[in-house]
């Protein structure tokens, strides 16, 4: 369904994807519509309310699209549907996705553009979410991060945060879009490894900066990604034997998790954990199981 047909020119396609946050996508789109390179926005429904949807169908102006889909896919699989779209509906060299809750000033966007333009091998770059840390991958933790040491200009990281994140077409034709197994979560992280392996830079413009004052409330679901995903991108780049040592810590985090209260991490659910560690040994990647967006402990 489309809000506008208003062709679009050389310049770059604005993705964002949403779910049942009318307000703070809208602003969102106005703040990329506001940005001069910026020629139209392709807002993804990820399975969002009835009234939610009517929200912002009723709100989108001119030079905007919406996309519904009638399933929650995740954000990576979401960002992939914008992608897709943006490249067949636009010769743009650059195109720039969006969290819907992401706060950043329109000039953000030509400043990630000449980020990118700087070197032809710069396929990605991103916002900083400021919070002082330089994103890294280990091959026994997974995506991790180190202090900051870069703090102006452009930061060549392990991959870049997906709050606000420009993409080269080139580099998307080459490398690929996002790995829908992950659904969401260390899917940056994986695009990051694989943009490396290809010859590609990606990182992130310390003087672009982006907030994202949204956190997801389901401590379960969190949980539950971030130890599944975290397995999945160690054993697709390091191997099992890495994947098995990741594994086998988190089961002994598990057991000292449920005996011992006060050893628990943020987020901690003895639940999503045994499930996530369930499913990456049957290979089941993909959606949360749904006892888990039941309940959050």
């Amino acid at each position: 369904m489309s809000a506008s047909a208003t062709p679009t020119g050389n310049n770059i396609i604005g993705v964002v994807v949403h779910r049942n946050q009318p307000v703070r996508v809208l602003d969102v789109v106005s703040r990329l519509l506001k940005a001069e390179p910026v020629d139209e926005v392709i807002v993804i429904d990820n399975d969002s309310t009835p009234a939610a949807r009517a929200a912002v169908l009723a709100s989108l102006g001119p030079n905007t699209r919406f996309v519904q889909s009638e399933v929650n896919s995740g954000f990576g699989p979401g960002v992939n549907q914008g992608l897709e779209l943006a490249q067949a509906v636009s010769s743009s060299g650059h195109i720039v996705v969006a969290a819907h809750d992401a706060e950043f000033s329109p000039s953000a966007v030509g400043q990630l553009a000449a980020h990118l333009d700087e070197r032809p091998d710069r396929g990605a770059v991103s916002a900083d979410v400021g919070d002082g840390q330089t994103p890294l991958v280990d091959p026994f933790l997974g995506a991790i991060s180190e202090p900051q040491r870069v703090w102006s200009g452009f930061e060549a990281t392990a991959y870049p945060h997906g709050t606000l994140v420009m993409f080269r077409r080139e580099f998307l034709i080459d490398v690929g879009l996002f790995d829908p197994r992950y659904f969401a979560y260390c899917e940056e992280a994986d695009l990051g490894l694989r943009a490396r392996a290809a010859g590609w830079q990606v990182g992130i413009a310390r003087d672009t900066p982006v907030n994202n004052p949204q956190m997801a409330s389901n401590a379960a679901i969190i949980d539950y990604l971030q130890l599944r995903n975290t397995l999945l991108l160690i054993r697709e780049h390091f191997g099992k034997r890495q994947s098995t040592a990741r594994a086998s810590w988190a089961l002994y985090e598990l057991v000292a998790g449920t005996l011992l209260p006060g050893r628990r991490e943020p987020f901690f659910s003895a639940r999503a954990r045994a499930a996530a560690l369930l499913d990456h040994a049957r290979g089941r990647y993909g959606e949360p199981p749904a006892h888990l967006w039941r309940r959050t402990r």
